[in-house]
């Protein structure tokens, strides 16, 4: 396949510190306990910046059980994001570094001044990933009976992330005179109070950090309804989204891409990045091997009705070592019960895979990121083909298992992206911002006051 475009490939990582398979902290090679290890952290952002990827992501959630150690064990418990996040900045020169912050738990004052603070520390490489929350148990833990609908969530967040963005603004770049003679420190006419009174907040500013380096922190979003999709359109520089196939995606892609011109936005302002969990080996057989190994190391009570609702046909009563039952019996009226089967059987590397292959395949994938198991050039076909066919820019990667299958996506899928010209061989500058190729703007706040002015 050759690339026929002028775009780049961009790659991050979105660090699951036991993996993001289900059974990735058991394989024997694998660190068990590294969400809590500074030295681990380090080693995985400094192998990133010397790979030149474009940023290490850290998720977030504000809810937990102990459950959630057979299905989700790396979300279990995790370092708070603006925390570990400041910690890498001191060790990390180049790459971007993608806070998480939940804005239907927060209050726009605070998340504007750690995330301005970020970016200071780290020279202009910080980006806020903006989630409004999932989770219905984060209520029980913020003093409230209930999560909030998806709708009042949306509404919240729009206000929530214009403030943010005013407050940024709130100091021009040149507003510290520093004039020791004079004693003026500040230009005063250069300070902008907000006065904001809006439907959720009330906010007078101006903000107590000064504007960040990046002049507006890049921002990312997730989910795939049409509240968050538009979010991400008005707002986003980056979209995290999950489809495992490819004429989903090209379709996701395009969506929201279209609705970017009634923001005054461009298709080059916005890069859709899915999750993508690749399973690398030296060779094909070799991958193939891993992800039987994985599979079998998953702790399960094979629980098929999640699978069943999947493909549309009640598995109960079908023996797990046997066939697969008639795929035409499906009550679903698509085919994505046989693109799932088409991608199980892939990973499995054979076609007469049986019920267990299939629930195995479908408990690694079942929180929406494409896993792919193969040799580095399969690897790199599969990312090449999304990439050429717009239905993604690039990906942000869920390693399997750390360090070692990041370690093996690095040494051998990297190289091989980028001598097919698909991936840079150098940062192009020092930012979140320059990675992506996206300018620095202009104070909003100082052009309005100078229209007003005339």
């Amino acid at each position: 396949m050759t690339q026929q475009t002028n775009r780049k490939l961009h790659l991050g990582l979105f660090l699951f510190s036991t993996g993001y398979h289900p059974a990735g902290w058991r394989l024997p090679e694998a660190v068990a306990d590294g969400a809590f290890d500074p030295k681990f952290l380090q080693y995985v952002a400094k192998r990133l910046e010397e790979a030149k990827f474009d940023f290490f992501f850290l998720g977030d959630a504000l809810a937990t059980s102990a459950d959630m150690q057979y299905q989700f064990p790396s979300q279990m418990v995790r370092m708070e994001p603006f925390t570990m996040i400041a910690h890498l900045t001191a060790v990390t020169e180049k790459i971007g570094l993608i806070v998480t912050a939940n804005t239907t738990y927060a209050e726009p004052y605070h998340i504007a001044r750690q995330t301005a603070s970020l970016d200071h520390l780290s020279g202009g490489r910080v980006a806020w990933n903006v989630v409004t929350g999932a989770d219905v148990r984060a209520a029980l833990n913020f003093s409230r009976d209930k999560h909030w609908d998806n709708a009042k969530r949306y509404d919240y967040a729009d206000e929530f992330v214009q403030l943010v963005k005013d407050l940024w603004d709130t100091w021009e770049d040149d507003a510290f005179v520093r004039n020791k003679e004079t004693g003026v420190y500040v230009d005063e006419s250069k300070v902008h109070a907000l006065h904001h009174k809006g439907e959720h907040f009330s906010v007078a500013g101006p903000l107590n950090v000064a504007r960040p380096p990046q002049g507006q922190i890049p921002l990312l979003s997730a989910g795939t309804s049409e509240r968050s999709q538009e979010l991400g359109a008005r707002f986003s520089n980056v979209i995290f989204t999950g489809q495992i196939l490819i004429e989903e995606a090209r379709k996701f892609y395009a969506s929201v891409k279209s609705k970017l011109a009634k923001y005054g936005r461009s298709k080059d302002e916005l890069f859709i990045m899915p999750g993508l969990v690749p399973l690398v080996g030296r060779t094909k057989e070799e991958a193939h091997a891993k992800y039987r190994e994985l599979s079998s190391l998953i702790v399960t009570d094979f629980n098929l009705s999640a699978l069943s609702a999947r493909i549309g046909i009640d598995l109960t009563g079908y023996p797990l070592d046997g066939p697969l039952p008639d795929l035409s019996l499906s009550t679903l009226n698509d085919n994505s019960a046989e693109q799932l089967v088409r991608l199980a059987q892939n990973a499995a590397g054979h076609d007469d895979i049986t019920l267990r292959e299939l629930f195995y395949y479908f408990a690694a994938v079942v929180r929406g990121h494409l896993l792919i198991v193969g040799s580095p050039e399969e690897i790199a076909d599969e990312i090449e083909r999304w990439f050429v066919n717009e239905a993604a820019d690039g990906f942000n990667l869920c390693s399997p298992y750390m360090p070692g299958g990041l370690d093996l996506f690095i040494d051998l899928v990297v190289p091989e992206l980028q001598k097919r010209g698909l991936f840079r061989t150098e940062y192009e500058g020092s930012t979140f911002r320059e990675h992506f190729g996206l300018p620095r703007p202009e104070n909003r706040l100082a052009k309005k006051d100078a229209v007003l002015k005339k």
